[in-house]
């Protein structure tokens, strides 16, 4: 237990500690670190209730709420649809192929990130792109408890200013973590132990995002975020060797 608690700690601190620096990634590095640890599946469950509070306080901040809701209202809408097929597929299945898909996508996200491709504004395909990424994005939610692909290129290739940007990734990233909580509870991979250790976990993430707040004034973004980056690419090829062997 006292080893548990440690491996919780230690993680959720370091993961709220980047996100404080750079509003994402909080979900990245917890799901990444605990799948080594305990498991995939046991990992989806423990990182639901920091993650889902520190996105909240994401989502609450930038002033732009009602507008996000009204219209992404089409991508947030899929995306629990999506995780709920996702999440339902995940219960059924051998967690072994599905952590190599974590570590695949863990590494292509890093690649990604790190090559910095720029994607052309959807504009007026907006409309029927947004259900169709938050379905895709869902489900791969659902399936390896990872928020970021297809949704935060597609987010980032609207043009949107920083703030609005950065509290509509939190409003996205909130919702997908009630969603995948629901999904995880309804489906039976949730139990009362790791529901404990997860509220456990939000000290630890609440203290890290201060820390990474005030980190963020002192520090230069861009080379941080491309340390995280290469952090996660080593991470995801450790994931997919650790489900293999």
């Amino acid at each position: 237990m006292a080893e548990t608690a440690v491996i919780l700690f230690v993680t959720f601190l370091l993961a709220g500690t980047v996100k404080g620096v750079v509003g994402l990634g909080f979900p990245t590095v917890s799901l990444a670190l605990l799948t080594l640890a305990f498991g995939l599946k046991d990992a989806m469950a423990l990182l639901i209730v920091p993650s889902l509070l520190t996105n909240i306080w994401q989502a609450a901040i930038g002033g732009e709420l009602g507008a996000i809701l009204k219209r992404f209202w089409p991508l947030l809408v899929t995306t629990c649809i999506g995780v709920m097929a996702g999440a339902w597929i995940l219960a059924g299945s051998d967690a072994v192929g599905l952590t190599v898909l974590l570590g695949v996508l863990l590494v292509a996200y890093a690649v990604y990130g790190l090559a910095t491709p720029v994607f052309p504004s959807p504009g007026r395909h907006e409309r029927w792109l947004s259900p169709v990424v938050g379905l895709l994005s869902g489900v791969v939610t659902g399936l390896v408890g990872i928020f970021l692909m297809p949704s935060v290129p597609y987010l980032q290739a609207l043009g949107l200013k920083r703030d609005h940007l950065v509290q509509a990734m939190g409003v996205f990233f909130a919702v997908s973590t009630a969603a995948l909580g629901v999904a995880l509870g309804g489906f039976g991979v949730m139990t009362g132990e790791l529901a404990a250790w997860s509220v456990a976990g939000i000290v630890p993430a609440v203290l890290g995002m201060v820390i990474g707040q005030r980190i963020r004034r002192r520090l230069d973004e861009h080379r941080f975020r491309q340390v995280l980056l290469g952090a996660i690419l080593v991470i995801g090829a450790a994931v997919m060797v650790h489900a293999v062997t």
